[in-house]
């Protein structure tokens, strides 16, 4: 698959080095690896790291800014990043209020940021980690601790980015993040595979399929099914999240629906339209949508659909003000 890049071994580092020479008012570079973090973030407040694999951009980077995270520490295309370029970041961010891990459920994501973590600790820095496990296709429902962390780690990561701004404490803040994750609900679908630079594709889905619960690196979904029009697979992906988070009559909730890379606007919008009607249908209020490219696989064509179900606390978190490069909140005006 073409890609436009120098050599293979170099896209994340030149990746990372367009943006910041692009941002370099509010972001910088970590010196000697791969990290990034914010020019104007309190030593006050507790700090936020995010972090995983490269290839999902705007996640993890675009997660960096005011009323969100604070670093993020990045690994080669799909795979974690090790444990010295997490505990870099977190290094430089650390606060005196100290520092949350906000990790998405993967094996190798959770076991290097757990050894940062140990790392830090030896270093004398406060830390506390929380994992983001919000895919409903890789678990079934009573057995939420082992799914993996999709796309709804940008609104675990809005409401905590709110939260420690508002002077949440350390151990409040990792509270507030797990509730969030437990209100969380994600489901995605594949129309095409991708290839990481350099490789051909990494699987295959026939012309006339498409692949239900796929997950953000290729990981094979619940099932194929035979490709149908948008609003018979908006339903049946509606209809699974609706049932999952139990959502009822007189629910309020955030709406995320997320191109996976190769998904353009127009179909985004033609996704929502549907979304919007069945919630409308149950009853279910939509306090505020989210549309665009925000957790992306390379080059696949897929969309994925993510609630997050508020109450009082999470609903005014929700609605503070945030701005990254990629993502903005003015905060919600009625």
């Amino acid at each position: 698959m073409k890609k436009i890049i120098n050599k293979t071994e170099d896209v994340v580092s030149e990746s990372l080095e367009g943006f910041v020479a692009a941002n370099q008012r509010t972001h910088q570079k970590v010196s000697g690896i791969n990290g990034l973090i914010r020019k104007d973030s309190s030593n006050q407040k507790v700090s936020i790291v995010v972090g995983g694999g490269s290839g999902h951009e705007p996640v993890f980077i675009g997660l960096i800014g005011e009323g969100m995270a604070d670093g993020a520490a990045l690994g080669s295309v799909f795979a974690s990043p090790d444990p010295d370029t997490i505990l870099e970041v977190i290094k430089a961010v650390k606060s005196e209020a100290g520092v949350l891990c906000l990790v998405i459920n993967y094996a190798g994501d959770t076991m290097n940021f757990g050894v940062a973590s140990e790392l830090a600790d030896v270093e004398g820095i406060h830390l506390e980690t929380a994992i983001v496990h919000d895919d409903i296709a890789s678990a079934p429902k009573g057995q939420e601790n082992e799914r993996r962390g999709v796309a709804g780690l940008l609104l675990v990561t809005k409401v905590t980015g709110a939260a420690v701004e508002h002077g949440y404490s350390l151990k409040q803040a990792k509270v507030l993040a797990e509730k969030a994750n437990s209100h969380t609900r994600t489901l995605s679908i594949a129309l095409t595979p991708c290839s990481l630079p350099g490789s051909k594709p990494n699987f295959t889905i026939a012309d006339d399929e498409y692949e239900f619960g796929m997950g953000i690196h290729g990981e094979p979904g619940i099932k194929k099914n035979k490709f149908k029009a948008a609003d018979e697979i908006v339903t049946e992906m509606t209809d699974a999240l609706v049932d999952d988070i139990e959502l009822q009559s007189g629910d309020r909730v955030v709406v995320l629906v997320n191109g996976t890379g190769a998904t353009t606007i127009l179909e985004l919008n033609i996704v929502f339209r549907k979304v919007q009607k069945l919630l409308e249908g149950l009853g279910v209020q939509i306090h505020d949508t989210i549309i665009g490219n925000h957790c992306t696989s390379l080059e696949m064509a897929g969309v994925s659909i993510s609630f997050l179900k508020l109450d009082g606390e999470l609903e005014q978190l929700y609605d503070q003000p945030a701005y990254t490069p990629y993502f903005y909140k003015r905060g919600y005006y009625k």
